[in-house]
């Protein structure tokens, strides 16, 4: 098999990783410094956000992406400030970590695996992977590892949620954002790797079942 970038260098994503972390600190520091106040928390938590998109638009991420990033940050301060609970603040995160482990799950389970139409749409493939049986395979099981990844969020930050436990939720958040997506893609990424036979080509040429086959008989 040949020796691609891997897929952190495919899907990137640090960046991104600031929309998630930065926001939930500030809106907790500023809580705590405010009095435990809500409308202090979440206007901080909405600035920092706005602060985040514009460096980010500068430099260079697509303005849809840094868009939802903000726009989820303005509806988890919103909802805090309808329940009148700070740890609420945290709700629409443990809805979407749900929300994903069970789509991943799913599309494994009807042979569309998340990661590989992720994948191949940032290689241009479009459902051309799909025909490569063992590629649709190793992005099956890869895709095990991002369905693990939610659900681990889920078992900490929904206890943590139901203590009222915002400060700890607020590091749980930081610790289990961009670290836990590296730890994320370097597993899946070896998951891949050991489940594509020796003689694959690797994600940027998926082969058909006719081709695997003249491969093994060359």
């Amino acid at each position: 098999m040949a020796q691609p970038e891997s897929l952190a260098d495919l899907l990137g994503g640090r960046r991104a990783a600031l929309d998630a972390t930065v926001p939930p600190v500030v809106f907790v520091a500023a809580w705590l410094i405010g009095g435990r106040s809500l409308w202090i928390g979440a206007a901080a938590a909405i600035v920092a956000a706005v602060g985040v998109a514009g460096w980010r638009l500068r430099a260079g991420d697509k303005p849809r992406a840094v868009l939802i990033g903000l726009l989820g940050v303005c509806v988890a301060a919103l909802v805090a400030l309808r329940t009148g609970r700070a740890e609420d603040f945290f709700l629409l995160q443990i809805v979407t970590n749900a929300a994903s482990a069970l789509l991943w799950a799913v599309s494994i389970v009807v042979r569309w695996p998340l990661l590989g139409v992720i994948v191949g749409t940032v290689l241009g493939q479009k459902t051309r992977w799909r025909r490569d049986p063992a590629l649709l395979r190793a992005y099956c099981l890869g895709s095990w590892v991002w369905v693990a990844q939610y659900l681990v969020r889920l078992a900490v930050f929904v206890p943590l949620w139901a203590a009222h436990a915002v400060v700890a939720l607020g590091i749980a958040r930081g610790v289990l954002t961009w670290p836990l997506v590296a730890a994320c893609l370097a597993v899946s990424w070896w998951v891949i790797r050991r489940s594509l036979p020796p003689e694959h080509p690797g994600l940027r040429h998926p082969q058909s079942a006719v081709d695997a086959h003249a491969d093994r008989l060359a």
